[in-house]
């Protein structure tokens, strides 16, 4: 094993334990307006924007920071159309039969279908794939360790900084999703993770009511 190497952490910042308790209240307030919306304007959203929420997602942690993901922004309109109609034959089999009976009773209050014009319609559609192998630096070929959580976090800043940005998200994962692998001309060896849809809200959208509700800080934690 080579030597390990240390260098001076750079960028921490302190603030004032007042400011601590502003900034946090201030960020966590904004996340808890974030809403997943499947109603969206074709309004464009510009390039920069995006690449700096995916560079924003690629700060995440990830086991032995291997960062076992990759982002396919798609923009082509017959890769999209392609991409709908493959995740719809999918969405028509679950509600068709594929999903369990309390499963879709679950989706019942927040009014989901087969039908995902959403995917053609807003302007931010991201394909987010989990890599099996690969590394710190392109082209290694190591094996990738906490795949699923490591991408998982990554989507989640991700999510965070669309918000950020002003503009309503959505995550759309179809089952199985190894379409996206030819659509998005990704490697067999990549598993396609996550559709993040993103933009602006349409005129009139709305949410389900259902989604509005979130428990409480007593409900999810446990102080010991």
């Amino acid at each position: 094993m080579g030597a390990e190497k240390r260098v001076p952490l750079e960028g921490f910042v302190e603030y004032a334990p007042e400011d601590m308790s502003s900034r946090v209240a201030a960020f966590t307030e904004n996340l808890r307006r974030r809403r997943t919306v499947r109603d969206y304007s074709d309004r464009p959203v510009d390039r920069a924007i995006v690449e700096q929420a995916i560079l924003a997602a690629g700060s995440a942690p990830s086991g032995a920071n291997h960062q076992p993901w990759h982002f396919v922004v798609l923009t082509d309109s017959g890769r999209r159309k392609a991409l709908r109609e493959a995740a719809e034959a999918e969405e028509r089999a679950f509600y068709a039969g594929k999903a369990s009976e309390e499963w879709l009773e679950a989706l019942a209050p927040l009014g989901t279908d087969a039908d995902k014009p959403f995917l053609e319609t807003a302007p931010v559609l991201i394909a987010v794939f989990a890599q099996k192998r690969g590394g710190e630096r392109v082209g290694q070929d190591k094996k990738n360790y906490y795949i699923n959580e490591s991408v998982g976090i990554a989507c989640g800043f991700l999510l965070a900084a669309l918000h950020e940005a002003g503009l309503v998200t959505l995550t759309h994962t179809p089952n199985p999703m190894r379409f996206l692998n030819e659509v998005c001309e990704r490697p067999v060896t990549e598993k396609p993770y996550m559709l993040i849809v993103g933009g602006y809200p349409a005129e009139g959208a709305t949410v389900p009511e259902h989604a509005l509700v979130k428990k409480s800080l007593d409900e999810i934690t446990t102080w010991l």
